[in-house]
């Protein structure tokens, strides 16, 4: 009896305990959020204008807000780089996470700026590989481990090999821990882009708890992401620069993680431009090929992975219920979904209403997103900066979006440009009726803010000119290094 008595003890306060750490993380975030936008949020940035516009140089190491605000130019770059990239993946075709399409992305635009891009990736699952039609771009491809990750020792000879070759590499970039941290704590020329940390994921999982059905059963997943967190702010501070791409992340490193300002560098994620922009025409051929009636006065899109964490259960239930509870806005709405994935047998279930597509390529993805009328990103995943968004953004297209830092701080920061939601059905409810009862006139003028905002912020020429500028800043350069670091706005 006493054994029992002390183990439910030892149960109660370890939940006390861990219940008491993550309310300590909270108030810290709190705290370090109204630092933030105190300090280095939008408020300090209005300042930050004011003073560039009086042409005060400014230094770039040390700026506090998204470079993607910053004014780079056009003409070729002073010094053209040699770069290493590690990556664990690269992209095929539709089938890339958000870390695979930035890695690609960026480095095609850096490698049709003129810098000659060596990258360090796995041997694709298929025989294939892509071929792009850029002279300096080097792939050097080595196994993957059991896991799927780079081999450490296999790829570590690779580089070596190739910073032996002509050249040193000035500049090193590893997305996410593509290079782990035992290899690049003497490199430091180097910089990391992280999307996704552990500190985020925690909200990822609170979320998750509170919305898992009685029945399944309860992970222990926030216990091992508290020691997560221990983990990378031990390890973080082995790699010489760090790339945030968002805000709210950026804010993160350098108040929780306690990493150096002038070591965190918040670069917001780009998308091609060239590929995703308004197109009334396309849209309207997507909707007559995939028979979407023109008497439906809304339509929805969704596109990515049609899993959990990307918040599918909590669309399919708020559709669900909405579908039986109004015939009205059944009959007048479609939505379209763009994807694969364990809930798209489940979207069909819901009727002619949804129309589930698959995967799209590229191109087919543009004409998707120029037939809807809003796009709809319900993601229970607090972390990095979903590509979807900035896609629909620059295509003309409002967004509706879950209420999560890095999409508020940086992509969604007003009514002006689309909707947020908490992570439940009935606010995830409300949003939706709310944007069919504005209509397609309200979304058409939102659609025209988040377009100006993703064609100031989020496409691939701006991500590409703000990495470059960085890559110089930080390479070894000797005399040259200062002045690749200052900024001089263009404005007078």
């Amino acid at each position: 009896m006493f054994t029992s008595m002390a183990n439910s003890h030892n149960t109660f306060m370890s939940f006390r305990s861990l219940c008491c750490i993550i309310f300590i993380l909270s108030v810290f975030s709190f705290i370090s959020f109204l630092y933030w936008c105190h300090y280095s949020g939008p408020c300090y940035f209005r300042y930050q204008i004011k003073e560039q516009k009086q042409n005060q140089a400014i230094n770039l190491l040390t700026f506090p807000s998204a470079w993607n605000h910053l004014h780079f130019p056009s003409t070729p770059p002073p010094k053209l780089l040699k770069i290493a990239l590690f990556v664990k993946n690269w992209p095929h075709r539709s089938q890339a996470g958000g870390l695979e399409r930035h890695a690609l992305t960026l480095h095609l635009a850096l490698g049709k700026r003129g810098h000659e891009l060596h990258i360090f990736t796995t041997f694709p699952s298929n025989t294939s590989f892509p071929r792009y039609p850029i002279s300096n771009l080097y792939f050097h491809l080595s196994k993957a481990t059991a896991a799927g990750y780079l081999d450490q020792a296999s790829v570590w000879k690779l580089f070596q090999t190739q910073n032996s070759t002509g050249r040193p590499f000035d500049m090193v970039h590893t997305e996410s821990v593509g290079l782990l941290h035992t290899r690049s704590q003497n490199v430091t020329n180097l910089a990391v882009t992280w999307h996704g940390i552990a500190y985020e994921t925690i909200h990822s999982d609170i979320i998750q708890e509170l919305l898992r059905h009685p029945e399944e059963p309860q992970a222990n997943a926030l216990t091992q992401r508290l020691m997560k967190v221990v983990e990378e702010v031990k390890f973080f501070p082995r790699y010489a620069h760090h790339v945030a791409t968002s805000d709210h992340v950026g804010d993160v490193l350098k108040r929780i993680y306690m990493l150096p300002e002038e070591r965190v560098h918040i670069i917001l994620n780009g998308v091609d431009e060239e590929i995703f922009k308004p197109d009334v025409t396309k849209g309207r051929e997507f909707k007559q090929k995939y028979g979407i009636p023109g008497s439906k006065s809304l339509v929805l899109g969704m596109a990515g992975r049609l899993v959990k964490d990307k918040g599918h259960p909590l669309m399919f239930e708020a559709l669900r219920e909405m579908f039986k509870e109004n015939d009205t806005f059944r009959e007048t709405s479609v939505v379209l979904v763009a994807g694969d994935g364990p809930w798209a047998v489940r979207y069909r279930d819901l009727g002619a209403n949804v129309l589930v597509m698959g995967p799209l390529e590229q191109a087919q993805l543009a004409r998707f997103y120029n037939a809807i009328d809003i796009f709809i990103n319900p993601t229970l995943r607090a972390q990095g900066l979903d590509h979807t968004l900035l896609e629909a953004m620059i295509s003309g297209k409002p967004v509706l979006a879950t209420r999560l830092a890095s999409i508020t701080g940086s992509v969604i920061v007003g009514t002006e440009m689309g909707y947020t939601f908490s992570p439940t059905v009935t606010s995830l409810k409300t949003a939706l009726y709310q944007v069919w009862v504005d209509g397609r006139g309200v979304l058409e003028k939102k659609g025209q803010v988040a377009w100006q905002r993703g064609l100031e912020l989020f496409t691939a020429t701006k991500m590409a000119a703000a990495y470059e500028k960085l890559f110089l800043c930080i390479s070894n350069d000797g005399n040259n290094k200062d002045n690749y670091c200052q900024y001089h706005s263009p404005f007078k």
